[in-house]
């Protein structure tokens, strides 16, 4: 009888294939008792289960693909500095000669004393790296236990297709060698869409199912497996019935590829004949060559926090200058160049300063609010920002504005590294746009009074939606209550839109909602004209675009943020849902 599973789809595809059962948390472990003679044996069996642990994930990250998240391999480095620490490596040999214990007990005793220290810990944030500990502890288990890689040879070689990896949880490395060894998809009891396993999954094209609870439970190695990445929805030890269907939906699925490929070179126009920008946000010079692939108008998020990441020094204003020439000269259109946003969960080794750990690093010392504190740092991106201007069309944005005042002081900022620019005779563009990107809710509000200040506007749709609920869109308790469509965030939405449009300045929007074709229709009738997503997501939108009617949806947008009737609100709702593929 087959088994259904629910979770969130977080990538979109089908795939049919064997089961393959893996514990990306600690696994259950037995204690030992081993022999005076043999301690000494058991020790090196776990600092040569270590060590592999540390090859796989060097491997791994020195092949991560060109168009990966860069903060998967500061994830990765995480990995590796634990390893090196005491805790995972003196400390357990330890206890194996002091407890004449197996290497797997004694690694899963000192997992638990360290998953009760940050258990202890009043900050939400370092509370949540007990996952990393869970996740090392995880890898060098398997090893110890299996002795060999997360999938076995017999099972990437399966004649019924692809592996599909079931697991408690999996880390965007796992994902990484899971992918280099060629697993059709893969199902997780926890996790969100926006976790980095997620995002990863969509950057590689990999069927995936978060959020399953109890899905290894109801599943066994190597049975038959369907996986539907879009829909959320697996079928275990299918019918001849059920399986014919996904294959039917597979072939679907193949057609539609083919047909978002001829979409490449033809224009984001509506049906009545509006003009829609559809532009790519990149993490590394490299990514713009998946930018040209897809035909993007330009980039609309260039995140420059891959330069101060996994290193000692800060960057030069020579090193930034050349990286952000190269961007420029290998995109055809503008580049947004956002400043730097370090703090929160991006503390990294050359922008990490001195000073107390915050209690909410979220909303905490970041961004704006971090660049306007250390003028010195800020200075010099500024300066290889402006000389990188005269190689090409470039815009300024700037993270995390939340009032007027920090507005006028960065562009204050910006007006005195101009005069210095000028002094020194170096060449730059004078009337380089500078805009702000409206994240907090304080700033869609009041972007009335932003907008005269500001050439251009870009809604960051990730922080907008879990500061205006109040939640982390990363915690697994929580995040079901991240809402795209809740009445409060659409209104802020369309407050900002006014706003840009009143003012004259464009507006865009480069959070994961610009690149969902769930909310395409529903943001054309809200007034946005200009989405900035990752390479993979511009092809469905654009044909989504194409598809468009503004004069039928623009009534529904204006409708939308005034309904107060949920029945009415889910009716519009209904009819701003993206065509069938």
């Amino acid at each position: 009888m087959s088994t259904i599973i629910s979770g969130i789809g977080v990538a979109r595809g089908i795939v049919i294939g064997p089961v393959h059962k893996l514990h990306g948390r600690a696994m259950p472990v037995e204690r030992k008792s081993v022999a005076p003679a043999a301690i000494e044996d058991e020790c090196t069996r776990y600092t040569a289960a270590r060590e592999t642990a540390r090859e796989q994930l060097e491997a791994i990250r020195d092949d991560i693909p060109d168009d990966t998240p860069k903060e998967i391999a500061s994830f990765i480095d995480t990995h590796l500095l634990m390893l090196d620490d005491r805790a995972f490596s003196s400390a357990v040999t330890d206890t194996i000669r002091a407890e004449s214990v197996n290497a797997e007990w004694a690694l899963q005793q000192q997992c638990e004393q360290l998953v009760a220290v940050f258990d202890a810990m009043d900050d939400a944030y370092l509370r949540s790296r007990q996952d990393d500990v869970e996740h090392v502890v995880a890898r060098i288990q398997r090893l110890l236990v299996r002795g060999d890689s997360n999938l076995s040879a017999q099972a990437a070689a399966d004649a019924d297709g692809p592996p599909v990896v079931v697991a408690d949880d999996i880390t965007p490395a796992d994902v990484i060698l899971l992918h280099q060894q060629g697993i059709g998809g893969f199902i997780t009891e926890f996790g969100g869409p926006l976790s980095h396993t997620a995002i990863l999954a969509r950057s590689l094209d990999i069927p995936a199912i978060v959020g399953a609870h109890g899905a290894a439970a109801q599943v066994q190695e190597g049975e038959l497996i369907l996986v539907d990445g879009q829909a959320g929805e697996a079928i275990a030890a299918p019918s001849a019935a059920e399986r014919a269907e996904f294959e039917r939906r597979a072939q679907a699925h193949e057609r539609f590829r083919a047909m978002l490929e001829s979409l490449r070179d033809v224009p984001a126009v509506t049906r009545d004949g509006a003009q829609v920008t559809l532009l790519c946000n990149i993490e590394l010079p490299a990514d713009t060559a998946h930018a040209h692939g897809v035909g993007a108008a330009g980039v609309g998020l260039y995140r420059t926090e891959f330069l101060y990441m996994n290193r000692a020094e800060l960057p030069s204003e020579a090193e930034q200058y050349a990286a952000y020439v190269n961007v420029i000269q290998a995109v055809s259109g503008p580049v947004t160049i956002r400043t730097l946003d370090l703090g929160a969960d991006k503390q990294v080794d050359s922008g990490r300063l001195g000073g107390p750990t915050p209690n909410n690093p979220a909303l905490g010392l970041r961004a704006i609010r971090l660049c306007l504190k250390e003028e010195d740092l800020f200075r010099v991106q500024l300066r290889a920002l402006l000389r990188a201007s005269a190689h090409g069309p470039i815009r300024i944005m700037l993270p995390m504005i939340s009032n007027l005042d920090e507005l006028l002081r960065a562009r204050a900022l910006i007006r005195g590294v101009m005069e210095e620019l000028e002094e020194e005779g170096l060449a730059y563009d004078k009337q380089v746009p500078v805009g702000a990107m409206i994240e907090v809710p304080a700033a869609a509000l009041a972007a009335g009074l932003l907008a005269p200040h500001c050439d251009f506007f870009s809604i960051g749709t990730n922080d907008l939606i879990q500061y205006t609920l109040a939640i982390d869109r990363v915690d697994d308790e929580v995040n079901y209550l991240y809402d795209p469509l809740h009445p409060a965030v659409l209104r802020l939405i369309r407050l900002t839109i006014e706003a840009g449009q009143a003012a004259g300045i464009p507006v865009s929007m480069c959070g994961e909602m610009a690149g969902d074709a769930r909310y395409t229709r529903l943001l054309l009738a809200l007034g946005l004209r200009e989405f900035s997503m990752h390479p993979s997501s511009v092809l469905e939108i654009k044909r989504i675009v194409r598809d468009a009617e503004l004069a039928a949806l623009e009534p529904l947008g204006q409708e939308l943020v005034g309904v107060a009737d949920a029945a009415r609100l889910q009716d519009i709702l209904r009819e701003l849902e993206p065509p069938a593929d």
